[in-house]
């Protein structure tokens, strides 16, 4: 393995002791559970990837700001610090906080998408297509193919296939698309970046169209670090820089502020021209649904803790770190001959069960299966990327099939120490010496009609 763990740009200051389980307790738990990783119980899991999103370890100084906060139902000096600073970063006229991600897509998605509108995007994630679906619209995914082979090393496969994305729009019709999305990082195929050449021809496709173009900005500072990395001509750019860049292309954003800002809860909704009339219809849906502008859900120590968080998430040295822990982990799978979406992402590693359990077809959910595996083998509690997740199709109620059938180990900020990677690597690699003995996967005995990973009922199929 030629590459060196990044040691961390910071001391444990505070340690949270973690339970492990036997194997039969484990196995116990997840019986119990229908097989169904949500329905775990956290004291249950000893190394937790279900998911980066709100995950994170809050820094002293946003502990501090936690006992600052503001508490002002109306113009809280919290609300006017987390604008001042999206101001900064981000060069917007108009910045709403949210409580979280899908409370700003809720907010801003339904002024654009109605019934028989299209949305199209490089690859929306899970609640971002559920909101696409819910506001009467339906979800195009129009990922570069380069993306859909894990074992290719390419960089930015995380990018829009901008002539498939204009192709679509002249067959569905201008007036017919309602908004165009840039995942950036793009979390469904792999947490892979977006170049900035990318999304400057995305932009330039919108307008020419005069489509609104929004960025999901959820793990925006990991795709800063990507561009300044990889991208000819960015090598002495600095990250804000960058992202000043990235979203001027952009007439809007939403964002899940769990991720990338490094707190516990928090969104925002980003508008570049501080006097469109769209702020108005955000104000008035932020009202409705999320609670007073100046709040938007969140209480006055939230809106500290995220004002801070901004800044620290665009720090090189942390971000180094960052995408360190996944090329380190990447690394170990690479010894091991376990494949995963290559070269690996910024937020976690995406491990192509497809790959691992040959045998299990799509409609029996080889992610899940791992994830599962994972459970059982260490405590180890991850999700399903793939045809599980997917879901059904909204008009024909069929089995989609996904391009992708990953388990995706999505690393929380600032949590895990190297000895906790060796652990996921070395988990991995007892489930691949025995994967040929997993002949069948599982089916769904219960299923909400929207979003139904977080809650189905599965059962193990058996021979």
């Amino acid at each position: 393995m030629a590459i060196k763990y990044v040691p961390e740009p910071f001391r444990i200051k505070v340690v949270e002791p973690i339970k492990i389980l036997t194997r039969e307790e484990r196995e116990e738990r997840i019986a119990k559970a229908n097989y169904n990783l949500f329905n775990l119980k956290s004291e249950d899991v000893y190394i937790d990837l279900l998911t980066d999103s709100g995950t994170n370890a809050m820094s002293s100084e946003q502990w501090a700001g936690v006992m600052r906060g503001d508490e002002a139902y109306a113009g809280a000096t919290s609300y006017q610090k987390l604008v001042e600073a999206g101001k900064d970063i981000f060069g917007y006229g108009y910045i709403q906080p949210v409580h979280q991600g899908r409370a700003a897509e809720k907010v801003l998605f339904p002024t654009f998408l109605t019934e028989g509108k299209y949305a199209i995007s490089n690859m929306f994630f899970d609640t971002t297509r559920a909101h696409v679906i819910l506001s009467g619209a339906r979800p195009i995914d129009c990922v570069v193919e380069v993306a859909k082979d894990p074992s290719i090393r390419a960089p930015f496969k995380g990018n829009m296939d901008v002539e498939k994305m204009e192709e679509i729009i002249k067959e569905k019709g201008v007036e017919n698309v309602g908004l165009i999305v840039v995942t950036i990082t793009n979390n469904s195929a792999g947490g892979q970046p977006v170049s900035m050449q990318n999304i400057r021809e995305v932009s330039q496709v919108a307008k020419k169209y005069g489509i609104p173009m929004c960025i999901d900005a959820a793990r925006y500072a990991e795709n800063a670090y990507f561009i300044k990395r990889d991208e000819k001509g960015y090598e002495n750019v600095s990250i804000k820089d960058i992202v000043r860049e990235m979203f001027s292309y952009a007439d809007m954003f939403t964002m899940s502020a769990k991720k990338d800002t490094i707190v516990n809860m928090g969104g925002m909704i980003g508008i570049k021209d501080g006097n469109s009339p769209l702020i108005l219809k955000v104000k008035a849906n932020c009202i409705s649904y999320e609670g007073f502008t100046t709040y938007g859900g969140l209480s006055g120590r939230d809106l500290e803790a995220l004002a801070i968080g901004l800044y620290e998430g665009i720090d090189e040295n942390y971000l180094r770190y960052r995408i360190g822990q996944m090329e380190y982990l990447a690394a170990l799978l690479d010894d091991a001959g376990i494949a995963y979406q290559s070269p690996v992402g910024g937020h976690g590693v995406f491990v192509d069960a497809a790959a691992m359990f040959p045998h299990i077809p799509y409609n029996e959910f080889p992610g899940q299966v791992l994830a599962v595996e994972l459970y059982k083998e260490a405590g180890i509690r991850t999700c399903d990327i793939g045809s599980y997740m997917l879901g059904n199709d909204p008009d024909t109620n069929e089995q989609l099939k996904a391009d992708f059938e990953f388990t995706r180990l999505a690393i929380p900020r600032r949590v895990y120490t190297q000895a906790h990677l060796d652990i996921m690597a070395e988990a991995l690699i007892e489930i691949k010496k025995r994967a040929h003995t997993i002949k069948r996967g599982y089916k769904i005995t219960w299923e909400p009609p929207i979003l139904r990973h977080f809650q189905a009922s599965l059962a193990p199929i058996e021979e």
